[in-house]
């Protein structure tokens, strides 16, 4: 089922408003220019961002910004050398925060030492769910980026690097600035694959996966990127296959979340 137009894009007043502009529009970009992102335009991004839905009020998440070249030089080598984290002006970790919760539960008496997969969701879910509004916001001021989910390679190396204590990690990170390119849009696997209407349609859902493949490796083609046939299925298998940061588990355990 597709809504009543059937293409499944606004086609009127009614449907169309700038943040649905903006969304439309995203892009990971990934070149910056020479123009400074200010701590007036950083602080209103987050200020926005703060406003992020949150699990029972818990707001149990954090954010730190880098804009020291030498940390992000750091940050970049964790992330397997991505050089847009040292080229971007302003870079936001945004953190898994259990400590005001552990000081909530000792005024009480209690303890976060026997928490649970809930706990840690909700904490990386709070940190989700604000860092896209970021995104979002800082778009909407022209300023764009790249989420980093490679922080997660080395959670503890990180966290040392950014003082981070117990309790905490970062979940991902954001590359911010001014872009100094438009890159080509990277097409989305079709709507009836990802939308469902009151049921999930496991044929949809599957069948949508061919067409992807042959849509994307053209993309690829298009901008002189190397691809296979099965550009998406390969591409998940080659990197998701075999158990990807196998560590990661451990490592967040070390940190007071006990993924359980």
């Amino acid at each position: 089922m597709t809504p009543p137009d059937g293409t499944g894009q606004p086609t009127d007043h009614m449907t169309l408003s700038e943040t649905i502009r903006v969304l439309n529009g995203r892009r990971s970009v990934r070149a910056y220019s020479d123009k400074d992102v200010t701590d007036a335009q950083v602080t209103a991004i987050l200020e926005a961002a703060r406003r992020a839905p949150t699990s029972s009020n818990l707001q149990a998440y954090s954010v730190v910004v880098v804009r020291d070249p030498a940390t992000k030089e750091k940050l970049a080598a964790i992330a397997g050398g991505q050089k847009h984290i040292v080229a971007c002006p302003v870079y936001l970790a945004f953190v898994a925060d259990l400590t005001r919760i552990e000081a909530a539960f000792r005024r009480h008496g209690n303890s976060l030492d026997d928490n649970n997969l809930e706990m840690g969701l909700m904490a990386s879910i709070d940190a989700g769910l604000v860092g896209m509004s970021a995104y979002l916001a800082a778009e909407s001021l022209g300023i764009q980026g790249v989420m980093i989910g490679a922080m997660r390679n080395d959670p503890e190396a990180v966290a040392e690097l950014l003082g981070l204590p117990n309790r905490t990690y970062v979940v991902f990170g954001l590359c911010l600035g001014w872009p100094a390119e438009a890159p080509k849009q990277k097409p989305r696997m079709p709507a009836e694959g990802i939308i469902h209407y009151e049921r999930y349609d496991a044929g949809m859902a599957l069948g949508v996966v061919d067409p992807y493949n042959a849509q994307l490796k053209a993309h690829y083609d298009e901008i002189g990127k190397e691809t296979t046939d099965e550009s998406w299925s390969a591409d998940v298998d080659r990197k998701y296959a075999q158990r990807p940061r196998d560590h990661l588990r451990a490592a967040l355990k070390k940190r007071g979340f006990d993924f359980r």
